[in-house]
């Protein structure tokens, strides 16, 4: 039986910048006013981030033929790494400071 240990996990995504694709959702989930639904989820869910990536791995193909998300791909293997979800939680911080600062103008 092959094993993916967290050290080839980190080679595969070596060099990946998520940084467009959390922004993007970090403002959609302000833009929606989820904010603290989405820490929430996030928080919670961190220590199972890599089992989500990897059913979403398994459903891709169904998703894909249904809709056309063209960054689905990058955002299973976004997940595989606990520290972007961190880095997720973070930009969702600051979009919704930044949306709030902005709406008390």
């Amino acid at each position: 039986m092959l094993k993916f240990s967290e050290k080839s996990r980190e080679k595969a995504n070596e060099g990946k910048d998520y940084t467009f694709l959390i922004e993007k959702i970090a403002r959609r989930v302000v833009q929606w006013r989820l904010t603290v639904p989405a820490i929430v989820v996030l928080e919670s869910a961190k220590p199972l981030s890599f089992v989500a990536s990897q059913v979403m791995v398994f459903f891709e193909p169904i998703v894909q033929s249904l809709f056309s998300f063209k960054d689905y791909r990058d955002f299973y293997e976004m997940l595989e790494d606990r520290k972007n979800i961190e880095l997720l939680i973070q930009a969702i911080e600051r979009a919704e400071d930044e949306r709030s600062t902005h709406g008390k103008d």
